[in-house]
């Protein structure tokens, strides 16, 4: 008996369509709707039917049909989501172009940045098509980054100098990331704090009353990511000093079997090379000292961890004398090193040099 129904669009892909589906449908981040008609196309060049292809992937025997009529007619472009039937656009592409350069090449007489409502007004659109504009072309003129550029002369040698020692350490070292969070301020709110509720956040008073500063020096261990804090009321060459000996305690006995190496690295601050500390590490030359460029303390891991217990223990606490302070900080430094987690260095210097060199590029 003589079939009947619509005749169906047989698919045959070549080498060069075989490989680029391949690789598509190996892809982590492809579009779920992309791949489903990758793969039903790679089904039809199987020659299987739609109603095959359509149990398989979960949707209609129709849409299959349309996805297969598609093919016939524009190959691989007919994978990419087309544009759907809707209303038709009402903002013109010079419309769209006036926006995008008026964002980039200008500004308003009455501000620093555009905002939606006053590009909107300027250009006679609504402000949510200049959102979608901005969104589409991803300018965000409300957004702000700061950047320093390094005066230091030996920039270059000691970024590669601090990242190599994060990045490929000497065998049997240890390195420590060495620095001070000085001016600490035990700051008491004038009012107690009332607690979270539901759909009510935390809340606190806006004053305060000040009970004074202490500086806190700390030492982390970049392979065990274990931190030694100690709380000074001042901040000279005595009390870092002072800490280097307590950083000192803290090692493992030094013997000939077991003639390890120390690495500091820290920044360039006046405390840090006083004569009287010179003349302590002379003494001690297994010790080594990596100073960081000039503005560049984000090579300096320990304060990353300066960041996590200024958000976690200091920020939001009130503390009503140094002593609770210094009681805090030293109860966070205990449980933090509970369960230390190293941080993952992952930036050589070439990338950073990169990075740099392309902020000078744009600064000519």
């Amino acid at each position: 008996m003589e079939r009947r129904g619509r005749k169906v669009l047989p698919i045959k892909l070549n080498e060069d369509e075989l490989d680029y589906l391949g690789s598509l449908l190996r892809r982590r981040n492809i579009p779920n709707g992309e791949a489903r008609r990758a793969k039903a196309l790679m089904r039809m060049h199987e020659g299987c039917t739609n109603k095959a292809i359509a149990q398989e992937l979960g949707v209609c025997a129709h849409t299959v049909g349309i996805w297969r009529n598609r093919f016939a007619k524009e190959r691989l472009q007919g994978i990419s989501e087309l544009p759907r039937s809707g209303a038709p656009r009402t903002i013109t592409d010079e419309q769209v172009q006036q926006v995008v350069t008026m964002t980039l090449e200008e500004k308003p007489e009455d501000a620093t940045h555009w905002s939606t409502r006053s590009m909107a007004k300027r250009c006679g659109l609504s402000h949510d098509s200049v959102s979608r504009i901005w969104k589409a072309f991803g300018l965000a003129p409300h957004k702000t980054e700061s950047f320093q550029l390094s005066t230091d002369p030996n920039f270059v040698d000691k970024v590669r100098d601090v990242t190599g020692l994060y990045l490929s350490p000497p065998e049997n070292a240890l390195v420590f990331c060495v620095d001070e969070k000085s001016q600490v301020q035990a700051l008491e709110r004038n009012q107690p704090i009332l607690p979270m509720k539901p759909g009510q956040p935390e809340r606190r008073s806006w004053d305060y009353w000040r009970h004074g500063t202490l500086n806190l020096f700390a030492a982390l261990n970049v392979k065990t990511g274990e931190v030694l804090g100690k709380c000074y009321s001042r901040h000279r060459s005595s009390e870092f000093l002072a800490f280097l000996r307590e950083v000192e305690k803290s090692l493992p006995e030094r013997s000939d079997v077991d003639p390890y190496e120390v690495h500091l690295v820290m920044d360039n601050y006046v405390t840090h090379k006083a004569a009287r500390v010179n003349a302590w590490l002379a003494k001690r030359p297994h010790w080594h000292i990596h100073f960081t460029p000039t503005y560049s303390s984000w090579l300096n891991q320990v304060e990353r961890f300066f960041g996590i217990i200024t958000d976690k223990q200091i920020r939001r606490a009130s503390f009503n004398s140094l002593k609770s302070l210094r009681e805090a900080i030293y109860t966070f430094i205990e449980k933090y090193n509970e369960d230390p987690k190293p941080f993952k260095w992952t930036a050589d210097a070439d990338l950073i040099l990169g990075k740099v060199q392309k902020i000078c590029s744009e600064l000519r």
